[in-house]
């Protein structure tokens, strides 16, 4: 696999661009680009030349993270304003309206079946499961403090404040990454605690489960390092190095074999999973990338895989791979 640069978009949005996901396609449209911003809008981009679809506002503070349910149809944004906006993608009328206390909203992702939205709950230690049909919270997944660590005087329960969750292309499992760098496995179906996953000491900012193989889940952490871990085994089965700072963002491509991450070394680097190592380095933004994301499979006439990226220097990259 190897990446072309296709097209960048400079002041896609007026100040950092913090987030990045595809919706899929639907019968009557192809998949579109969702980013956010911390300008507090959302953007729908064309898929081709990016050019921009509907600008969403709603939100009073950056938004931190965006999430697109499976079947392309509606859509969420989640803010520092501690809001989740739920939307309908064509309309951008909202569905729901999702309240957190301050700073227990950041990552989220819906589950494949698109029956549940996992938020990660920040300094509530927790990931919180909403129910797409009735925008109730269902459960809260407590992330339990790994045993010999006792500090009473942690605000939050366990001192883990939860950037960044996972589901398993199966829909059984969640990983939550922390700021501490622990990665928590939770069973879904019984909303119980499994075990960490161990290996990083900082801020894990990303997690993928691999399309392929639902055991097997990779993390981007600000040690610089990219880990592959068998999640139900609770092992890491490798560590990869390349990047010269944090790794904010890590996705993998829909056919299992490559990684795509963003970092603060301004770089998307691309991996190939059986070298387990970066094989590319693509230069085009100018400061830290928030947020890379492959194109899902589908849509019409679709032939060329898809990558974009995102970045504080307020641009967004679209690059081709076959």
């Amino acid at each position: 696999m190897k990446l072309a640069g296709l097209k960048s978009v400079e002041n896609a949005h007026e100040e950092s661009v913090w987030a990045v996901t595809w919706v899929p396609a639907t019968d009557s449209r192809p998949a579109l680009l969702l980013t956010g911003s911390l300008d507090e809008t959302v953007k729908l981009w064309r898929p081709d030349e990016l050019g921009c679809e509907g600008t969403n506002t709603g939100h009073c503070l950056g938004v931190v993270s965006v999430a697109a349910h499976p079947s392309g149809v509606i859509a969420a944004s989640a803010s520092l304003d501690s809001f989740v906006r739920v939307f309908d993608v064509d309309t951008n009328a909202t569905i729901a309206t999702l309240e957190s206390p301050p700073s227990e909203v950041w990552q989220m992702q819906f589950d494949p079946r698109g029956t549940i939205l996992a938020v990660a709950g920040g300094g509530s230690a927790s990931v919180k499961l909403w129910d797409t049909a009735t925008w109730e919270l269902i459960a809260t997944l407590a992330v339990p403090r790994p045993e010999g660590s006792s500090k009473p005087s942690d605000k939050s329960g366990s001192g883990k404040f939860v950037l960044s969750v996972a589901w398993s292309p199966d829909g059984r499992r969640l990983a939550c990454g922390s700021m501490d760098g622990t990665i928590s496995i939770f069973d879904v179906s019984r909303a119980k605690f499994l075990h960490h996953l161990e290996g990083h000491f900082m801020p894990v900012r990303s997690l993928v489960y691999s399309p392929v193989d639902s055991r097997v889940l990779f993390s981007a952490c600000d040690d610089a390092h990219l880990h592959m871990y068998d999640a139900e085994g609770k092992s890491m089965v490798g560590a990869m190095s390349g990047h010269a700072s944090w790794v904010l963002s890590v996705d993998v491509s829909p056919d299992g074999a490559a990684l795509a991450t963003g970092s603060s070394d301004r770089t998307v680097r691309l991996w190939d999973l059986k070298m387990r190592a970066a094989v590319q380095t693509m230069s085009n933004h100018t400061d830290q990338v928030w947020g890379v994301a492959f194109r899902p499979p589908g849509g019409t006439g679709v032939r060329v895989g898809r990558l974009a990226s995102v970045s504080d220097d307020k641009s967004i990259s679209l690059y081709d791979y076959s």
